[in-house]
Formats: structure tokens, sequence, C-alpha cells
């Protein structure tokens, strides 16, 4: 009897001690959510009288944009700044992407438009990243904005982003831009890209640190300085990388460059994915990617998920089935789903996001899991993921 209580007893202690480390380390992740928050700084207002007013060249690659591709190149025609053109690469679309970009070449507005029909895909070259490199040689911007056609932006956009740029003096300038969702599948999984960018990385680090492994950008708005993109070879650098905002952050990193991150919520806004479909596709072609194809690093995430934001959601169930309301089994995993979903609802609050779907944090939790499993099996057993008719297998090649 002695040995059996001794034996329950060391069990609860491990229990207890389980439970603290789960809690003390969602409790960090919501300080470093905390310091971001004051960290990450609004886009400075602009005067008219700057002086620093450089051209600039906003390219955009499009492929199959055609819900997007107006509203996105008349945000950029309408910018309020004195010196820039927009060029957009057609990237061999099947709908009919150029000819709404030549339907607006033809009117008054279009006038600082150039379209660029892309060149056939070389091998070990992903899709985005050659046609970003198409787009570069064709610049003729001191500095280069490089943005997705599913974004829109606000008049003041450009000359803010450029005057950040100046007074940081970094080589490399990407924004969080608002995420616009309306399916209730883009409201449930889109905000994890916040919540993971902004729960486990220390956004001062971006610019504080030379290391690579304190990199943030995201690709929907990423502004270079000319030198510091040629400097790390440009688009060639990360040509066979799907994820090719991170790396590209990473190699300006590597080159000696500085990156700075800024909060553009009200100036840029983007639809990221149209439902279920775009966004089931659209996660797993970036998941497995975006941890360099590492199989431990995926299964260490996917353990690491389930035990932060699932496991304890498990023990308050069972201590509802046991009618059990111990520390160990009901109060301390209260807390961690408490913390847990105050940190989903900071983060929706700060970047426009709707609060409600941060109470079903299991829930896109679980989904984040699946994906993270479809990712694997579709790169290490299939054709690789999909997205706009090309595949993405691990040769590096975008068929």
């Amino acid at each position: 009897m002695h040995c059996k209580a001794a034996g329950g007893g060391l069990f609860f202690t491990m229990i207890i001690f389980y439970q603290l480390f789960i809690l003390g380390s969602l409790l960090v992740f919501l300080g470093i959510v905390l310091k971001n928050l004051g960290d990450l700084r609004s886009l400075p207002e602009v005067t008219g009288e700057e002086a620093y007013r450089p051209k600039v060249s906003l390219l955009v690659p499009a492929r199959n944009e055609e819900l997007n591709i107006e509203a996105c190149v008349l945000s950029l025609l309408g910018q309020r700044y004195p010196d820039f053109e927009v060029i957009v690469l057609d990237d061999h679309s099947s709908d009919s992407t150029l000819a709404v970009l030549r339907r607006i070449a033809d009117t008054k507005a279009g006038a600082r438009l150039r379209i660029l029909e892309g060149r056939e895909l070389p091998e070990g070259w992903h899709g985005k990243a050659w046609a970003c490199q198409q787009l570069a040689e064709a610049a003729t911007g001191e500095l280069l904005l490089f943005t997705d056609a599913d974004t829109r932006h606000q008049p003041s956009a450009l000359a803010r982003a450029v005057e950040a740029m100046r007074r940081c003096g970094a080589g490399m300038l990407s924004l969080t831009p608002a995420q616009e969702m309306e399916s209730f599948w883009e409201k449930l999984i889109v905000p994890l890209v916040y919540h993971i960018l902004f729960s486990y990385l220390p956004i001062s680090m971006v610019s504080k640190s030379s290391s690579p492994a304190f990199c943030y950008a995201i690709g929907q708005f990423i502004l270079f300085r000319r030198e510091a993109y040629e400097q790390i070879g440009g688009h060639r650098s990360v040509c066979n990388n799907i994820v090719e905002d991170v790396w590209l952050c990473k190699a300006v990193k590597r080159s000696g460059g500085k990156v700075a991150a800024f909060d553009g919520t009200d100036v840029v806004n983007c639809r990221m994915y149209r439902g279920f479909g775009e966004v089931w596709q659209g996660f797993s072609k970036n998941l497995f990617a975006g941890l360099g194809n590492n199989i431990v690093g995926l299964f260490a995430l996917m353990a690491f998920v389930a035990l932060l934001y699932l496991a304890p959601y498990a023990f308050l169930a069972s201590s509802a089935l046991l009618g059990d309301r111990t520390v160990a089994l009901f109060w301390l995993p209260l807390a961690q789903v408490g913390v847990a979903l105050f940190i989903r609802f900071l983060i929706a609050v700060k970047f426009r996001q709707p609060p409600w779907p941060a109470a079903l944090h299991l829930f896109s939790q679980v989904m984040l899991l699946l994906i993270a499993f479809n990712s694997f099996r579709l790169t290490v057993f299939g054709k690789g993921p999909e997205w706009k008719g090309r595949n993405y297998p691990l040769s590096g090649h975008g068929h």
C-alpha cells in the first residue's frame, strides 16, 4: 500500500511539473507577444516635403489573378509619390489576367503601367521567384517593391514605406498587411500566420541581430534598396525556395544587410485565400517548405502544437468526465487555455482581425496539424504541393 501511495504521489508530482512547464511556456510566449506589440512600429506619417524620394519600381507577379489584379494595380497607380513605375508580369495565366492588364494600360490612369509576359520557367526555379527575377531585371527604380496581386494599397502606402526605410537605414523592409477574410475557414486558419510569427519571434531582433535565425518577411510587401537586392544575387538566391520571402531575409542578413519590419495594417490589405480549398492548398504548399522541408522540424512542431494547444483541452475533458477539479487536472489546464486564448485575442485586435475566431483556437490548431501532415505527405510521397496549376516537388522545379 505504501509503495502504491508513493507511486501515486510521484505521478501526481510529475503531472504538476508537466502542467507548470506548459503554463510557463505559454506565459513566455505571452511575454513575447506583449513585447512584439510594442516593438512593431507603425509606418511614419509623411508631410510631402521629405527630401528622400528616389524612384521606386512597384513589381507585381501575376498568375491567374483575374479576380484581384485590377484592384491591386489601380491602388498602386494611385500612389501619392512623385517618381514610380508599376510593372506587372503575367506568368502564363490561363484566365483573363492579361486582358485586364491591357485594358488598364489603355486608360489615362495606366500611363505608368508596364506589362511583361513571363518567359518559360527554367529548371531549378520556382514560379514566383522566377517572375520576381524578371521583374527586377526590367525595373529602373533605385528602390524595388515586390507586392502580390491580391493586395490593395492606400495612396500613402509607398511614401510612408520609403520614409520608414530612410529612417531605419534598412536594405530590406517588410510590412504586416491587414488580412481580409470572408469565409469561415479563412477566419479560422489565416490568422495562424500572425499567431506563429508574433508568438515565437522577437520582432526587435529582426533588425537588431545579424543572425539569420531572427528573420521576418511577408511576401505581400517587401521593399528593397537595389544595392541590397543585387548584393544577394536577387531572387536567384532563393530560386528553389517556395517560401521565398523568409529566405530573402536570411540572404540579406548573411550578406551583412539590415532588415526592418513595420505594421502595415493601415496601408495594405490582402485577401490571401478565398475559401477552404485555397486555404488548404496554400498552407499545404508553404508549411513544410517554410521549415526547410525538415522532417524532424515538422514533427517537432506538430508535437509542440499538440502539447501546448490540444492537450489542455484533453485534461479538461478528463476532469469533466471524472468530476475531478484538482489543480493538476483542471485549474492548471484551464489557465493554459486562458493564456492561449488571450494571446490569440491580442493578436486579432492588433492586426484588425475579427476576434471571435480566437475562441476557436483549438479547432484552428487541429486544422494546422492536418495541414502540416498533408504538406509533408504531398512533398515526400506525392508530386509536391500544387498551386495555380504547378506542382512543387522537392527537386525545386515547379511544373
